[in-house]
């Protein structure tokens, strides 16, 4: 007999089914077992006589087949329960470390992430994650549907992307490579390719001292680089247009799952605000008495310039543009009084974006990665191509927990990590 889903039970009243799932509930009367089964579209009931099935050795979480008639139903789980006939236990389950088949996961995030695996199969902890897929699906359907390649690129490069410190070291073959902090390199060299529109959605490596609730040593990027731009606003108008979209297809694909984390999509009314960074330092002296800031925003003060522009404007994103050259990449393209044509989307009082406009000219670029203190023959393999023809363009890299933390309102972006990767971590 072919499995059922749950979720197409109804299609099959007063019929004989069978179901195959994970047992999440266990209530024993004198007369009869109600038995609660799970498969990854929902939850039912089943009801079997105790004088025809013995269930006293049965466990929760184990994985059984049910054949039973599908009968109308008023409970709450779902319109139909299911009438066993027999059942057949495929994997019994041992001791549980964690319980997993309550309302809430009440144990600290070090427990839940130790047993990961297991507690993904928790309503709320699965629900993140179908979130999650349900953004990664809709950022490849807009770039797609606007004329972009999905592009794959090395994770294990010759030098860093970013310069500095912040790399893993791999033993290549007796050579020293590094994990890819970035896919920054390719999709430039790939517009100069003549691809002009392309993207990746793939992991990156940080080797950062941070252990905060913010950051990952190995996280998801959302990259995209586009060709022919008039400037990075061009690349702040795509993501604007982008995050509207992701936001509309979670609205009407993951109703199921936002209920369940009782999360609201928030909405962008007209735009997105822009504000040039150093309006966005003025504001942090003149409102929050927030001083020493120069080049760069602390935690605290993303937190409190998102605080500002949902009092003033009723919008959870704000681009900040113009960002000081030093504290951005070499690849970077440089705008007036020691700015850059670079932006910063922060969402919910966090950086979830970084992009702009990058260099096109070749002997501007080989100066620029010599005032960043590096060597230029380190990276001919990246400038070459802008040696022969290279058009304007820029991009962005959106942190995909980052998105989901602040999307969901998680108070930690391991919670939306699949398998957490930070300074302490490393299994599972």
């Amino acid at each position: 007999m072919e499995r059922i889903l749950i979720t197409n039970v109804s299609n099959f009243q007063e019929k004989e089914i069978k179901i195959e799932g994970w047992v999440y509930r266990i209530r024993k009367l004198k007369n009869i077992t109600f038995l609660v089964i799970k498969d990854r579209s929902g939850l039912i009931q089943c009801i079997f006589d105790n004088e025809v099935r013995d269930l006293n050795t049965l466990k929760i979480e184990s994985v059984i087949s049910v054949v039973g008639i599908v009968k109308s139903s008023n409970n709450s789980l779902h319109p139909c329960e299911i009438i066993g006939n027999e059942f057949h236990i495929i994997s019994e389950a041992q001791e549980l470390p964690i319980e997993i088949n309550k309302k809430e996961l009440n144990i600290n995030l070090d427990t839940i992430l130790n047993n990961r695996i297991l507690s993904l199969r928790h309503e709320k902890t699965n629900s993140i994650f179908k979130i999650q897929n349900i953004i990664v699906q809709s950022f490849r359907e807009f770039l797609i549907k606007n004329d972009f390649t999905e592009i794959f690129t090395p994770k294990i490069v010759a030098e860093g992307t970013e310069g500095g410190t912040e790399l893993f070291k791999v033993d290549y073959f007796g050579k020293t490579a590094y994990l890819a902090q970035s896919p920054q390199f390719y999709k430039q060299m790939m517009v100069g390719a003549g691809f002009e529109r392309v993207f990746e959605v793939a992991h990156v490596y940080r080797a950062e001292e941070h252990n905060t609730s913010r950051h990952l040593n190995e996280y998801v990027s959302m990259d995209l680089e586009m060709g022919f731009i008039n400037d990075e606003f061009d690349i702040v108008n795509l993501e604007e247009k982008l995050i509207k979209y992701m936001l509309k297809s979670l609205e009407e694909k993951a109703k199921r799952y936002l209920e369940i984390l009782k999360v609201e999509v928030p909405r962008i009314e007209n735009s997105i605000p822009r504000m040039d960074f150093s309006e966005a330092i003025s504001v942090l002296r003149e409102v929050y008495g927030k001083e020493n800031l120069e080049d760069d925003l602390d935690p605290e003060s993303e937190k409190l310039i998102c605080s500002y522009v949902k009092e003033k404007f009723n919008c959870d994103f704000i681009f900040l543009v113009n960002y000081p050259i030093k504290k951005r990449a070499m690849y970077t393209m440089p705008f007036k009084e020691g700015g850059s044509r670079s932006f910063d989307l922060l969402f919910k009082g966090v950086e979830i974006t970084s992009g702009g406009e990058r260099i096109n000219n070749y002997n501007m670029l080989i100066e620029s990665i010599k005032n960043k203190g590096l060597n230029p023959e380190h990276y001919e393999n990246y400038t070459d191509i802008f040696k022969y023809g290279m058009p304007k363009h820029g991009g962005l890299a959106i942190g995909l927990e980052r998105f989901t933390a602040r999307l969901l309102s998680l108070e930690n972006v391991r919670e939306a990590s699949f398998i957490t990767r930070d300074r302490t971590r490393i299994t599972p």
